[in-house]
């Protein structure tokens, strides 16, 4: 197997809500409609999906149980280039129907984070550092 994530699925309880925060709020593009039952966002290197949750959970088992209480132990990150981006992104959010969980604020790794959540819950990590490095695609080098 490839070392690579090419779509990470988030079940959502209102694809047309989810869509407007993504699309309208966040700018993500897209070419999908909520009509078509799934829409599909191209980031740099990992394409995001959203699919409404419970045609989700049906999808990986008949059998399972759609429970979103408490913390999932799943957060997503988008790493910025600067600091400054850090609040313009955790304010764009907010401004759109997400949650601000933790204000941006330095670390104890030296670099600067905050969370917010999306309509669903879904935790989202706006992080940056001066030491990070970037490809031409915008992905993050890890070396």
């Amino acid at each position: 197997m490839e070392p690579r994530i090419s779509i990470i699925t988030l079940g959502v309880s209102d694809l047309e809500k989810s869509y407007r925060f993504y699309h309208d709020g966040l700018e993500f593009p897209t070419t999908s409609k909520p009509e078509s039952g799934i829409i599909f966002f191209q980031t740099s290197g990992t394409c995001l999906a959203l699919y409404p949750l419970d045609e989700l959970a049906k999808d990986v088992s008949s059998t399972l149980l759609v429970d979103r209480k408490g913390f999932t132990g799943i957060t997503i990150a988008h790493n910025t280039k600067t600091k400054e981006e850090v609040d313009t992104i955790l304010e764009l959010a907010a401004q759109h129907g997400g949650k601000i969980e933790k204000p941006a604020q330095d670390t104890s790794w030296g670099g600067y984070s905050g969370y917010f959540s999306d309509p669903d819950a879904y935790l989202w990590e706006v992080a940056y550092s001066d030491a990070w490095e970037f490809n031409t695609d915008g992905s993050l080098v890890i070396e």
